[in-house]
C-alpha cells in the first residue's frame, strides 16, 4: 500500500507546479484506512460524525459503545432493538437515530452487504445500492469506499474540503461546482483517493 501511495504521489506531483509545491510541503501520503471494517459499522460511524467536529463524533461513538458494555461495536440487531431514548442519550439527533436504525435493519435484510460482498462490488453499484437508505447520501458511501474498502480512485466531489482545497491550491475566487470538480478530477485518475487526501490538507490563503 505504501508503494501505491508513492506511485500516486509521484503521478500527482507531475501534474503541474501547484501540485508539486503542495505535495513537497505536505510530504508523503499518510492515508490511514480502517481496513476490513464492516460496511454496516462504517455507515453507522459516518452518520455519527455527519455535520460534527471529529471530537464530538468521537464522543457520540464512545457513548454508543459504552451503552452495550462489551467494547465491541454493537451489532445490527442490538441497534434495531434499542429504544429511542437510550440512543438519544448517546447524543444522536432524532433524524440520525432513524437513519442508523434503518441501516441496521437494512443490514439484517441483506441490503447492506457484508465486507466480502462489498469488496467484490463495483464502486458505482455499491453507491447506487446504499443511497436508497434513508439519510445515506453519496458522500457517506464514498467515505466507506475510501476508508473501509480502500478504493484508490474515489473523488468525493460534493465534499467541501475537497472543493475548497482545490480552490486554494489554484488560487481561485470561487470553489468549483460538483460537476466541474468531477471534470477536473478526471485527470487525477486512477489516484483520486490520494488526490482527495492532499486536497483536504491545502492550507488557507
Amino acid at each position: 500500500m505504501v508503494d501505491d501511495y508513492l506511485a500516486a504521489t509521484e503521478f500527482l506531483a507531475a501534474l503541474d507546479d501547484d501540485w508539486c509545491r503542495h505535495i513537497d510541503a505536505i510530504g508523503p501520503c499518510l492515508h490511514q484506512p480502517h481496513a476490513a471494517r464492516d460496511p454496516y459499522e462504517s455507515l453507522v460511524r459516518a452518520i455519527a460524525y455527519q455535520q460534527l467536529h471529529a471530537r464530538a463524533g468521537d464522543a457520540i461513538v464512545g457513548r454508543l459503545l459504552a451503552l452495550f458494555g462489551s467494547g465491541a461495536f454493537p451489532r445490527p440487531e442490538q441497534i434495531v432493538s434499542t429504544d429511542f431514548d437510550r440512543l438519544r442519550s448517546c447524543g444522536f439527533s432524532a433524524g440520525k437515530i432513524a437513519t442508523i436504525q434503518g441501516i441496521a435493519q437494512a443490514s439484517l435484510d441483506g441490503v447492506v452487504p457484508d465486507y466480502t460482498t462489498a469488496l467484490a462490488m463495483d464502486d458505482e453499484a455499491l453507491i447506487e445500492r446504499l443511497v436508497t437508505l434513508r439519510g445515506v447520501g453519496r458522500w457517506t458511501v464514498e467515505m466507506l469506499l475510501i476508508y473501509s474498502l480502500e478504493r484508490p480512485d474515489i473523488l468525493p466531489a460534493d465534499d467541501f474540503g475537497v472543493r475548497e482545497g482545490y480552490r486554494r491550491l489554484k488560487g481561485l475566487q470561487v470553489q468549483p461546482t460538483r460537476k466541474q470538480m468531477i471534470e477536473i478530477g478526471a485527470a487525477w485518475s486512477p489516484h483520486r483517493t490520494v488526490a482527495s487526501w492532499y486536497l483536504w490538507r491545502v492550507p488557507g490563503r
